[in-house]
């Protein structure tokens, strides 16, 4: 399979039309289908299937449509890699990044860099921690900022900071009407729960109770906080998420989990046994010195940076 012939394909898929996708890829309508029916005959498979005016990809279509999407992006990561080889340090860098407070160190950090490296462009990805681990070993990211726990067999890593737990419950409900802006996790014991779904998360949260003797009631698992809030902001149950996810509300009320130790770590990751781009090398090293330079000379702004931990000395590997 051509890189070309595969970008006709992802054209075609995404119009469903032969006409239109010959427009946007600014050639006649016979080669293009002529290009697709060759596609197929290589793959043994039928890719689409043709009505009188729309098409409709088939099972192998789909599965043929998401693999040429990343095959295209790893060859368009690897032609800029090689440019930045040729040229003053340009290119793109994809980062992968999951909520709380990953986005504000992002965008700390990037805006230094820029001053730096004022060529360079990014690619921010956002998803939840297992997600962004599955496309760093696809290759599709360079490096990303996710939360602990993880399995760090295959990454290298080093944290950049953390930030605590809170519950968010309706103005409603009898707990807003505490003082103080903590709450022990023993008042959430009896409570109808709404946590992040993620497994580690739901592991973690059941392991807190434990602690105190107790099972956690989780009514709902959640893999997006709008949606959270918008089932506590009706009282249906108290949300525990991190604490920057939070925006004040005039609906909701949000208090710091107390007890043991209820702290969101976060990391800087990139897979162990791959060669990262200059560019991503670059970063790494300059987020290294930033949290140095921060640890040693404190700034006010809202980023808790927890006790630095040094990178592991593997240069480009």
């Amino acid at each position: 399979m051509e890189l070309r012939t595969l970008r006709y394909f992802v054209v075609v898929a995404q119009e469903l039309n032969i006409t239109r996708a010959a427009e946007r890829l600014n050639m006649s309508q016979p080669p293009l289908s002529n290009q697709i029916k060759a596609l197929e005959e290589e793959l043994g498979a039928q890719l689409l299937i043709r009505g009188k005016r729309y098409l409709q990809l088939t099972e192998a279509g789909t599965l043929l449509y998401r693999r040429a999407v990343q095959m295209l992006d790893i060859a368009e990561k690897t032609r800029q890699e090689i440019s930045d080889l040729q040229s003053e340090m340009s290119g793109l860098l994809s980062i992968g990044c999951v909520e709380g407070r990953a986005p504000f160190y992002l965008s700390r950090w990037i805006a230094g860099f820029k001053e730096e490296y004022p060529r360079v462009q990014y690619s921010l990805w956002n998803g939840s921690s297992d997600d962004i681990l599955d496309r760093l070993r696809e290759g599709l990211l360079d490096i990303a900022v996710i939360a602990a726990p993880y399995d760090s067999e295959h990454l290298h890593s080093f944290a950049v900071g953390r930030e605590p737990w809170v519950a968010m419950f309706s103005k409603e409900h009898p707990l807003a009407r505490l003082e103080g802006d903590t709450l022990p996790l023993k008042y959430l014991a009896d409570e109808p729960l709404i946590v992040p779904s993620r497994k580690s998360r739901i592991s973690a949260i059941r392991s807190w109770f434990r602690e105190i003797n107790a099972e956690p009631n989780i009514l709902c698992e959640m893999s997006n906080y709008l949606d959270a809030v918008a089932l506590t902001e009706r009282n249906v149950g108290i949300s525990i998420f991190p604490q920057t996810t939070y925006t004040p509300n005039d609906l909701l009320v949000s208090k710091v989990i107390t007890g043991s130790a209820r702290q969101i770590e976060y990391y800087l990751v990139w897979t162990k046994g791959r060669m990262l781009s200059e560019i991503a090398h670059q970063f790494v090293d300059y987020v290294h010195d930033a949290i140095e330079d921060e640890r040693i000379h404190p700034q006010s702004y809202p980023i808790e940076i927890n006790e630095y931990i040094p990178p592991e000395n593997t240069k480009f590997l």
